[in-house]
């Protein structure tokens, strides 16, 4: 049966629903491991405020907020382009809010947050996006709010996705908007990725 998720309007500013539906559909998932990634799994383990209002932006099939959901945080959005991940949630967790799941080009959420997770999103996207997703983020965050995640650390390259990049690179990009709290190697990446992911905790700035 197919499951009705919302879905809205998409844009050209991302590779479309079309590309990335064919990725799930034929497996080219190689990014997915399967599981709540470790880092985020441990930085989720010390949120103390279940009411946290939290996007996953480009979150695929979601485990991260399959996790959120099961320890009691209900507030939690899931957005991506393509609906197949989206169904593959709904088919992991029956009771996850169907309006909590947004089909959409993530540059057209509309909404503000507490929190940000990013998981493997902000390397997937077009290379000139990177300055508008930090923009955009800023945008979709109450003042003070936190962007964290995940992400890549290994050479740039436009044979992808996903695309690699810097320490360097993206401070470029985020610090104009965020207060970098935490921007450093992860030192418990999961064995294939160790040495190639930064861990990151950036704060929206005061305006």
């Amino acid at each position: 049966m197919k499951i009705q998720i919302p879905i809205q309007m998409t844009s050209n500013r991302s590779f479309s629903n079309e590309f990335w539906t064919q990725r799930y559909e034929q497996n080219q998932t190689g990014w997915d491991i399967g599981e709540i990634s470790r880092p985020l799994k441990e930085y989720i383990d010390q949120l103390e405020d279940k009411n946290l209002k939290i996007l996953i932006p480009g979150a695929g099939n979601a485990y991260e907020a399959e996790y959120l959901f099961k320890q009691g945080f209900k507030n939690v959005y899931v957005a991506d382009i393509s609906e197949k991940p989206l169904q593959n949630l709904i088919a992991r967790v029956p009771t996850f809010p169907k309006n909590q799941l947004l089909n959409i080009n993530f540059f057209e959420i509309e909404d503000k947050f507490d929190l940000i997770l990013e998981q493997t999103f902000f390397c997937a996207l077009p290379i000139d996006s990177r300055k508008d997703y930090a923009k955009k983020t800023a945008e979709l965050l109450k003042q003070n709010a936190l962007l964290s995640g995940l992400l890549f650390s290994f050479p740039l390259t436009e044979d992808g996705p996903p695309f690699g990049g810097s320490k360097e690179e993206y401070l470029t990009y985020f610090s104009p908007y965020f207060e970098i709290e935490i921007l450093e190697t992860c030192y418990n990446s999961i064995k294939p990725r160790q040495g190639n992911e930064l861990f990151f905790k950036f704060r929206k700035k005061s305006a």
